[in-house]
């Protein structure tokens, strides 16, 4: 081989390896990528939310007078049986004390009142005298009639008389009982507040208050003595093991959920998910305040735990819980994660990897869960998407997974 012709060749080769270390030096570098295989399985779409836990049936003890509250004769945790248990004790209010001029008033109308009684005494001895005369002349008149000597009209005037004076006798006597009875009303009002009147004691003078049901103690709002006004609450009863659940949801998700629908109850404070059904969702809706401050319209809805699927956990009243309410379930759903879907023109679409590029496909979206999504045509199973693409993926661009890195 003629000395330049070898030497044009060993030229070119070498410009050429030259610019292949120029293309392999200055080429993009692949995009690290997370990958996730499209698959079927199972499905559900749920509707989460914050619960807690409360006892169904809770019976508020009030107090049936007004006055003083004993302190409390039971305690929290305790058992109590229906009819049996004192729960609460109230004594009944006493009266204030009195200032001078009410005092003053009080004993002048007790004078009054014992004058009038003493009228009354009088008339009634007066009428007594008036009716023994009157019995003495009518004895009087009946002998003289039985002799001849007087006539059946006296006789008759006698008698009437004497009905006319034990008519005056009756009504004297109810004026003293009606003085007496204003006598004490009059007395009453003089009494101040102290020990229980009569040799009473305070037993006799308290209303004893009897657990409405059988259940345990769950709050006592004070358990030290203290005056309460009637129908105040004292304490609440219930039965620990009668849980059920308490969530409100957005209204619009309300829509979706049936009485009888599957619930996953979770972060209650164990390791396992614990099953409750839905039993009712309430008619009407309430205005609450998020945490952004923006108003939201919520739905009450409740829900019973699976039959002993909540003994022996340790639950109890208030607690909190977190509640995956399952609208919809499905099988053999071909999906792939939210993440790796975007709008594209007004549609659907995600990013493939085939040969280490990416490549733009448009898909249809059918229901979608929290994480995952249905795909009803687009992609095939089994077929490789990028998950949460960053500004970098572009159709056609070099793609390397970023768990081989």
């Amino acid at each position: 081989m003629p000395f330049k012709l070898r030497t044009v060749i060993i030229s070119l080769v070498a410009v050429v390896a030259l610019i292949g270390l120029l293309y392999y030096a200055f080429r993009p570098a692949p995009v690290p990528v997370d990958l996730h295989v499209a698959a079927r399985g199972a499905m559900s779409i749920t509707v989460d939310a914050d619960g807690k836990t409360q006892i169904r049936d809770i019976y508020e003890v009030s107090a049936p007078i007004s006055g003083t509250a004993q302190r409390s004769p039971v305690a929290v945790g305790d058992k109590v049986a229906k009819g049996e248990t004192v729960v609460g004790v109230v004594r009944p209010s006493e009266t204030g004390f009195l200032d001078t001029r009410t005092r003053v008033q009080a004993e002048a109308a007790v004078r009054e009142a014992q004058a009038s009684l003493q009228v009354a005494e009088s008339k009634v001895r007066q009428a007594e005298e008036e009716l023994n005369y009157a019995i003495s002349q009518y004895s009087r008149i009946q002998t003289l009639v039985d002799r001849g000597v007087a006539s059946l009209t006296q006789l008759e005037d006698a008698a009437q008389a004497k009905t006319v004076r034990e008519s005056a006798l009756e009504s004297a006597k109810a004026s003293r009982e009606a003085a007496k009875s204003a006598l004490a009303r009059a007395q009453a009002a003089l009494i101040e507040p102290g020990p229980p009147q009569n040799g009473g004691t305070d037993e006799t003078c308290c209303v004893p208050i009897f657990a409405p049901a059988d259940g345990v103690v769950l709050d006592i709002v004070n358990v030290s003595e203290r005056p309460v006004q009637q129908g105040a609450e004292l304490l609440s009863i219930g039965q620990p093991d009668n849980l059920e659940i308490v969530a409100d949801i957005l209204s619009a998700d309300a829509v979706h959920v049936k009485p009888g629908a599957p619930v996953l109850v979770e972060r209650w404070g164990g390791g396992e998910t614990l099953h409750a059904k839905v039993r009712e969702v309430d008619p009407a809706a309430h205005t609450k305040v998020s945490a952004l401050g923006i108003e939201e319209q919520r739905v009450d809805v409740k829900f019973d735990f699976e039959d002993g699927d909540v003994i022996g956990k340790g639950l109890g009243d208030g607690y909190a819980v977190f509640v995956r309410i399952v609208t919809w379930e499905g099988e053999n759903i071909l999906q792939v994660p939210i993440s790796a879907l975007f709008r594209s023109d007004g549609a659907w679409a995600l990013f493939t990897v085939e040969d280490g590029v990416a490549r733009q496909v448009p898909v249809e979206v059918g229901r979608r869960s929290g994480l995952m999504a249905e795909i009803t045509s687009g992609i095939e199973e089994g077929t490789k998407v990028i998950t949460h693409p960053s500004d970098g993926v572009q159709d056609g661009v070099e793609v390397v997974d970023r768990a081989t890195l």
